[in-house]
């Protein structure tokens, strides 16, 4: 194939498979968030304490965040198409295994459905390097913001999960999840391609992690997304419980403003992945880092609902959401082109690591008499601050990639 011929292609398909890539991140990413907007009628149904609650909805998001390490060096040698496609239908077991644990009234049987729920969340790490191929360097910010959008799962999630079992009932929910993603697999399947520039890398698994540990690269953005993405998911999967405790709201009520502020972070990640491509992901980073700072102090006054409450969590969201955008926009410029997929399975998994242990923190942090969650704040206020000056010192700006 020509240079001509694979411009051609690429032009062809890649807006195409950029929201096929999108769709199925999406869709299993509603599947990874399924326990977490049940939090409270599970707390209520089972009988849970505060740490059991935290545990409940963090073990999914460790799952998800370790085996994108796996998947990242996967999708490296085997491609999106075939990835995503398997990811897809190895999530539906894990699906129908928590109805049934729901059913039981089994808390041990629900926390092993959602440790093997996790393997939903583990897309990203495929989505990365798929989308990656697919676009020149200097759209890459703008290709994984769009993609990255996809991680409107969870708002899906946290906005039509109990809505829909209200409607039709806890068991049906589930199934119409698990048809959904199945769907979803079968079309990555049928209509997803592989970009005409990515070839397979045949190495071995463990010495193409390894090499990709070594690279400076895959450690600072690891720990920049550990802080942006795993500030969000802390947020995405805790906030229904956290505005029970504070605010008193029930199940629906809760899931409707988590949706609100997933849908804001969902919105800031591909301006976050844009603004890098036009001036730079190291400015876009460090406003991230410097709003989410102060607005967790913001947070932890516990402003009043709806407005001043509702302004702060969304402008929280919309700064991680943008911070976020400009990690994986600084990922697809510094990474070697056949270790993107490693080095994103790498930093995606710290990056849900950083999302497992904030909500442990939060459960055995609470103040039940104050309904205060104040401690757990000051700590992401901290570690915001650290990675600020962490940028400041020792990431400087690089030169622009070429088209």
């Amino acid at each position: 194939m020509t240079e001509a011929d694979t411009a051609h292609d690429l032009r062809v398909g890649q807006m195409r498979n950029l929201g096929l890539a999108t769709l199925a991140f999406a869709m299993t990413f509603w599947a990874w968030n399924l326990i977490a907007p049940l939090g409270v009628r599970y707390t209520e149904q089972f009988g849970l304490t505060s740490g059991q609650k935290a545990l409940l909805v963090a073990t999914p998001v460790l799952v998800g965040s370790l085996g994108r390490i796996v998947t990242g060096a996967l999708a490296d040698r085997f491609g999106g198409r075939l990835m995503f496609s398997l990811l897809c239908f190895a999530s539906i077991p894990p699906v129908l295994l928590v109805v049934f644990a729901g059913n039981h009234t089994s808390y041990p049987l629900l926390l092993v459905s959602g440790f093997f729920l996790g393997i939903a969340g583990t897309t990203f790490a495929v989505g990365i390097p798929f989308v990656s191929a697919w676009f020149e360097p200097a759209r890459r910010g703008f290709a994984t913001g769009i993609f990255g959008a996809g991680m409107g799962g969870t708002a899906l999630s946290a906005f039509f999960t109990p809505r829909f079992v209200t409607w039709f009932g806890y068991t049906q929910t589930y199934l119409v999840v698990a048809a959904a993603v199945a769907v979803v697999g079968v079309i990555s399947w049928t209509m997803m391609t592989d970009s005409p520039r990515w070839t397979a890398n045949r190495e071995p698994v463990v010495p193409k992690l390894a090499a990709a540990l070594r690279l400076p690269v895959t450690w600072a953005m690891s720990f920049l997304y550990a802080v942006t993405f795993g500030g969000f998911v802390a947020f995405a999967t805790y906030l229904p419980t956290y505005l029970k405790d504070v605010y008193d709201f029930d199940l629906t009520q809760a899931g409707t403003r988590t949706a609100g502020f997933a849908l804001a972070a969902v919105v800031a990640r591909p301006i976050g992945g844009t603004l890098s491509d036009r001036v730079h992901p190291r400015p876009v980073v460090l406003t991230s880092l410097a709003g989410a700072a102060v607005m967790a102090l913001v947070v932890a006054t516990q402003p009043t609902p709806e407005l001043a409450a509702g302004l702060s969590f969304v402008a929280m969201a919309f700064l991680l959401g943008i911070g976020m955008g400009g990690v994986f926009a600084w990922v697809a410029r510094r990474a070697p082109a056949d270790r993107v997929g490693s080095v994103a399975g790498i930093v995606g998994a710290a990056g849900g690591l950083g999302g497992f242990f904030p909500p442990l923190v939060m459960g055995a942090t609470y103040n039940e008499a104050d309904h205060s969650y104040t401690t757990g704040l000051v700590l992401l206020c901290i570690t915001a601050s650290i990675a600020l000056v962490f940028v400041l010192l020792r990431l400087p700006r690089e030169k622009a990639p070429a088209s």
